[in-house]
Order: C-alpha cells, then structure tokens, then sequence
C-alpha cells in the first residue's frame, strides 16, 4: 500500500480517529462515582460560581487548549470544509499531548464569516485555557485572530501564522551566526504574502531585522509602493511595500542574504541562487515541495550555502512541532492573557541556543544516526529532542511574567522539575538525585575516557556541576576528540601512559600479591589497562567515584573494581539493582547483575542494600522476597531460601522497613491481593522493591517489565561495594551515562 492507503487504514482502526478521553481520578466505587459526579460535584461547581478562577484549580481549564478551525485553508488541500478538516484538527491534538502534555478538544466550526465565527469562538472560553486558530485562510485570519486576541482573557495563537515565523526566526539567528553577518544588516527577500509569510516577515524585524531591508513578493512580483497605490494589494500586504521598481522574484534575489519561502515549490532555479549574496541563507519552507531543493540549493554556488526546508529528510526542517506546543505549556502554566511578541521571541531564542548544545544520543538515533553539531546542517533542535520542553516553555513562562502577560509567577528552577515529571516518572526520579549530586560534586573517575560518549558525559557533568569528572586515557586523543565534537571545556585527564604512577602499581601489587599478582603485572596493569588504573585511583582515595563498562561485557568490567576496591566493611556480596518506573509508580529490581545464586543470606544482604539505594531516590522501602509461592504455599528448597531471608531481615534489629515473602510477584504489587488475600503479611501496601531469588529471574524479571510493562529502567546501580562504583552496559546512551554518575556522587556524599 502507498502512504495514502496507510493512513486511511491508520485513521480507521479501530477506534477510529487519534484521540480519546482519559480520567484522570479513581472511578471505580460507588463513593468515587459520588465525588465525580452528583452529589459530590456540586461543591467545587459553588466555589467556581464564587471566584471564577477557582476552574482552575478544580478543572481541567488550565492544561485544555481548543483547537478552532473551519477548514478553509488546510495544509496544502484548500478549502476543505470543516469535516474534512478534523483528522488534521485531530493530528494537531496528537502533537499538543505527544510534546508537552497538554490535551486538546478539536473544535470545527463550519462558519466562514468572520464575526460569527469570532462570537462563537469566544463563547468557548469558560472551556479552554487557550484557544489555538489552526487552517483558516488568510486575510480572514488576520482579523479573527486580532478580534479574539482584544476580546479573550485566555492565550489566543494562530500557529499558521506564527509558527513558521517563530522555528524559522531561531533558525535566521543561528544561520546569520555561522555566516557571520549580523541581522539587521541582511537584506531578506519573501515569496509568498500570505498569513505565514506576513507573520514571519514581521517577526524577523522583531529579532532585529530592519523592515526596509525585507523584499516581499506575491504571485504578481515585488510588493511595491506603486502597487499600492494602484490598489493592487490588500493592506496586509502594503505593509512591506518597498520604494523600488517593479520586478520579479529573480529581481529580488539578486544580491540578497536571505531568501524566506513560504509559497509554491520548484520556483527558484540555481541561477536565482547563483546571483544572491556571499554565503546565501535559504529558507526554502513550502510543502511538500520546497521552492528549491536541497540538493539544487546546494549545488548551486562553491561556498556556503545554508538551507532549510519543511521537510523531514534534510537538514533545519522547518517544523513548527518546535514552537506551538511548548509555547502554549509555557503560557498555561502561568495563567497568560495572551501569547505576545516577547513570548514568542523567547521562544525563538531559546530554540536557538538549545540547537547549540550537545545533542543526546536518543535523538541522534531518532535521526538515523547522522551527526548533530551546530553549524550549516544544524541550526535547530530536532521534533523529537525532549529538552525542548524543559527550554522553551521556562523561557515563554518567563517572558510572560516579564511582559505582564501572566497571572502566576513561577520558581523556574521548581517549573523545569515539574515539566520532566511530566515525561515520565523516570525523570523526576533522576532529579532527585541529579539535585543532591549539584549540593556536593564529587570526582568520579571515568575508566574509558577516550570513549566519544563518556567524553561527551563528562561534559555534561561539569557543565551541569553534577560531579567533578577525570577522564582516563591518551591527553591528546581526549583533547582532540573533545573539539571534534565540539565540546568547549577544559576536562581533567589522567593519562595512565604519561606520568608518575608506580605508587598505583605497588598499591595493586599489595592487594593482589597473595592471589597470584606480580609486581611487574601490577605495573603492566596500572599503565595498560584503564579499570585496574581507575579502580586504584578510587582505592586510594584520589577519586570518590568510578564509572566503567560501557565498551567491556559487563563480568569484564566488574572484575577490577571487585578485586581493588571490594565490597563495603558491613557487605560481603555486591548486586546489581535496576530502578524501575512507570507512570505513577517506581519498584527497584535487584539482584538482576551480579550473583547467580544467592542464598538467604546473600538475598537478605542485597535487600538491605537495595533499600540504602531506594532512600537516596526519596523512596521508603517495602520489600518483597519474590518467588512462584505465596508464604508456604509451596515448600521445597527453592522457595525455603527467600522464605528464610524475609525471616533474617525480620529478625534483624537493624531492618527499619517493612519486607516479607516468600510472595509472587503479583502478590507483591496488586494491593487488592496483598491486603485481601493475605491481609496477615507484613506490607500493608504494594512493594517497591522487587528482590528475585536468582539472577536468572531477575534478569528476566526487569527486561520483561521494561519491554511489555513500558517501564523505563535506570541502571544497573552497582550496591555493596566499598566505595561507589558502577558498571555501565554496551550501548548505554549519554544521559545513562550521566544519570549513573549522579548516583555515584550522591554515594560518595553518603560515604
């Protein structure tokens, strides 16, 4: 089948369409039925009648955007009609909740006059927290939007209009950057006089562009005075009216630093783009065809020729998923009047600064695994980068308070922790220990330091102060790789090739002499292998921390530490735990790394360390020794040993967390069996703490409840050692890599 046909049978499936309604709130007693419906909803009803504000802290108000149109210019379709236009209305919602959690009603109206649908649109007030104009043609737009934007209390935004003009301005910031012009020197020739042009020729003079310098031209040439005058143009249009003669595009290019299209394609040929300025700035932006291609733009000239277009298989698309989400979270979350010219210019800004930093490896991925570095082929952020939320809404929010435009003030630093919960809870974990690293960095040593993603990492660390990062490996391999990837810091290196480090190789010779370890060995390893020089810098306290295991299976990675550094004064046994979060909720998995198969005294020292490890994320421990038996159900050997563990643990004076079993796994985390069932056990609710009685099945345990439970994993925490260390897997991603540094650093703060 074509994409046509996909899309048909995608939109059909059952249910048809691409949204439903969720709740929110327990719905599954009679008294729940009672609070959210009558009798029980009459009292927040009296407290909205009495302060109209109130809706928002009862309702849905504040996270609801409507989503108006009457589908007279949809996408590249025209004037479809309101019914045609609702799968796009629909789609629109999609993206609102995909990108920032904000949820949307698709409202079509069919009604093309302006007053009428201006008074029906703001009859829709009381519902949404902001109203966002979506395919409506243009000059129409223009008055519904400013008519709705004087009569509503609520953010209204046509993203028509002004989506383009926000993604494509944070672009013209950059690519004026890499050509080293600055912006109100360019002179920016438009095709096209439509809402989206007009609104984003606008914008660029609200960067900084000056107006005199922009050339606009409709289908009939260049916008001129003359053609005013001779009533040739609206009076949108006569707004970039120039005093200059009559022409054509060509005439326009020529010369030009700029072109902005945002029209038909295949308009502009190589030779138009052979007369523009050194170092021409394209913006090649209609869809699906740009008005150039790519490979014609670039083709065209011996320098640089920086493009963008609105499509996704090239370089700087144009995508206003960029812009409208974020900007109205921002807004929302503030309570704005409006979304104003100081909103949208933060948001801009913002987008081009975030294009400037390191790119994570997830959106890489996402991109084919093509690099991402700021410069020709990277001016902005792409779609799918999630830091774009936590940059571009904290910028619009506090634009909105700086302007006057909102009605609540924000802690920023309070508003980015809220906005990463919002994508999961995995986020808002991490951020707990992420904020305890920044209290008190410590310096974690870094065994593969040449490792582009490590290096990369240690930037992070630094930059974000989470840890004190010491690259280990070759200096001039790191420092050049570092540039390459365009990483401007200074790290700390130790090269164990270069310098004085006999004083490790007799301390490893100490350690290991009596398990078969020579002194000439000990030396060898210091110098040549990076985990044995690592493990020794922790040991002997030149370090707090250590990282490894990112390019080593992860035995192999273990086995250093393990022999240096060793298991705490109070553990014989180190374990591997994974944090696991869902939506609403975490459980830590343990031992699903390390021992292959504990006893009840290892599997009630791994649960006592598992628990040390859930407090540091905030977590209170209740822990469930997990078996395929519930509490002697079956007796044998194997179900003895985690039976006997929760006695130990039980027994132990020390233990100041609840914990029982042996349980099955489902008995550990349905309330209604744990409670129900087996009312006597020791955890009054659901376990958070998941301890499998072999590796095996904790292995298995967490991967299964990562790929078909959607749970994200954290991990593996490496718990029980002597000092902090932790193993990474092979294909662990930057942030992993960052986030394992964070635990260890809040270890070393607890050591």
């Amino acid at each position: 089948m074509g994409l046509d046909d996909d899309s048909r049978e995608y939109h059909r499936r059952d249910p048809p369409g691409k949204i439903e309604i969720a709740t929110t709130k327990p719905t599954n007693t009679q008294r729940d039925l009672s609070l959210a419906y009558s009798p029980g909803v009459a009292a927040p009803c009296r407290d909205i009648d009495e302060d109209e504000d109130a809706a928002y802290e009862y309702t849905a108000k504040g996270n609801l955007v409507g989503v108006v149109s009457n589908g007279t210019a949809v996408l590249g379709l025209g004037d479809i009609g309101a019914s045609a236009s609702k799968p796009v209305m629909e789609g629109k919602g999609v993206l609102f909740k995909r990108f920032a959690d904000i949820d949307v009603f698709d409202v079509e109206l069919d009604i093309t006059d302006v007053d009428d649908f201006v008074a029906a649109t703001k009859a829709m007030e009381p519902t949404f927290g902001g109203i966002n104009l979506e395919d409506i043609k243009a000059p129409e737009c223009f008055e519904i939007e400013q008519q709705l934007r004087e009569s509503m209390d609520i953010p209204v935004f046509h993203d028509d209009q002004h989506g383009t003009a926000i993604i494509s301005g944070a672009a013209l910031l950059n690519a004026a950057d890499v050509v080293d012009k600055e912006l109100d020197e360019l002179d920016i020739v438009f095709s096209g006089a439509g809402a989206s042009a007009l609104a984003t020729a606008r914008f660029y003079v609200s960067l900084g562009a000056k107006k005199e310098n922009i050339t606009m031209c409709d289908s009939s040439g260049i916008i001129t005075e003359a053609r005013v005058e001779a009533g040739d143009v609206n009076k949108y249009k006569a707004e970039f009216a120039q005093p200059v003669e009559e022409g054509d595009l060509a005439d326009a290019m020529r010369g030009a630093d700029v072109f902005a299209g945002l029209s038909v394609g295949g308009i502009v040929s190589q030779e138009m783009v052979r007369s523009m300025a050194n170092d021409p700035i394209i913006f090649a932006m209609a869809n699906p065809d740009p008005e150039i291609t790519y490979e014609d733009a670039k083709n065209a000239r011996d320098d640089m020729v920086i493009m963008a277009t609105g499509r996704s298989d090239y370089p700087n698309q144009v995508n206003n998923v960029l812009g409208f989400p974020f900007i109205f979270r921002g807004a929302l979350d503030v309570r704005a009047t409006e979304i104003n010219e100081s909103m949208k210019r933060a948001a801009a800004e913002a987008l081009a600064e975030l294009a400037r930093q390191d790119v994570p490896d997830a959106v890489v991925k996402a991109y084919g695994d093509h690099p991402l570095q700021f410069g020709p082929d990277y001016l902005i952020p792409k779609p799918l980068d999630p830091r774009v939320l936590f940059e571009v809404a904290p910028a619009v929010a506090q634009a909105a308070v700086n302007s006057g435009a909102a009605r609540k003030r924000l802690d920023l630093n309070e508003y980015r922790e809220r906005l990463e919960a919002r994508l999961g809870k995995s986020r808002e974990m991490m951020r707990v220990v992420l904020n305890k690293a920044k209290s008190d960095p410590k310096r974690v040593a870094l065994a593969e330091g040449t490792n582009d993603k490590i290096i990369r990492a240690a930037y992070q660390m630094q930059e974000e102060g989470i840890a004190q990062p010491i690259l280990i490996g070759n200096t001039k391999r790191i420092l050049r790789k570092a540039e390459e990837l365009g990483l401007d810091f200074d790290p700390t290196i130790a090269n164990p090739r270069d310098g004085e480090w006999d004083h490790y190789a007799d301390r490893l010779y100490e350690l290991r002499k009596r398990k078969g370890l020579t002194k000439s060995e000990a030396s060898e390893l210091v110098r040549r292998d990076s985990n044995y020089f690592a493990s020794v810098m922790v040991e002997t306290g030149d370090a707090d921390a250590m990282l490894t295991g990112l390019t080593h299976h992860y035995p192999g990675g273990l086995r250093p530490p393990l022999q240096v550094v060793g298991t705490a004064e109070d553990a014989d046994y180190a374990a591997g735990v994974y944090m696991m979060t869902f939506k609403n909720r975490v459980v830590f998995c343990a031992d699903a790394t390390v021992n292959l198969d504990p006893d009840e005294e290892v599997l009630a020292e791994i649960t006592k360390h598992t628990a040390e490890l859930a407090r540091r994320f905030n977590v209170e421990p209740r822990a469930a020794l997990l078996s395929y038996s519930n509490f002697g159900s079956v007796d044998n050997e194997g179900t003895a040993k985690p039976r006997n563990a929760a006695r130990l643990l039980q027994d132990d004076p020390d233990v100041d967390f609840p914990v029982d079993g042996e349980m099955q796994a489902d008995t550990a985390l349905v309330e209604d069996i744990l409670t129900g069932t087996y009312e006597f056990a020791d955890l009054d609710e659901p376990a958070n703490l998941l301890i499998f009685p072999n590796l095996e099945a904790g292995n298995i345990g967490y991967k299964l409840l990562q790929r078909l439970g959607g749970a994200e994993a954290i991990g593996p925490m490496l718990v029980g050692m002597g000092k902090p260390v932790h193993v990474l897997q092979r294909g662990d991603e930057v942030k992993d890599i960052v986030n394992l540094a964070a635990t260890a650093v809040v270890d070393a703060q607890n050591e």
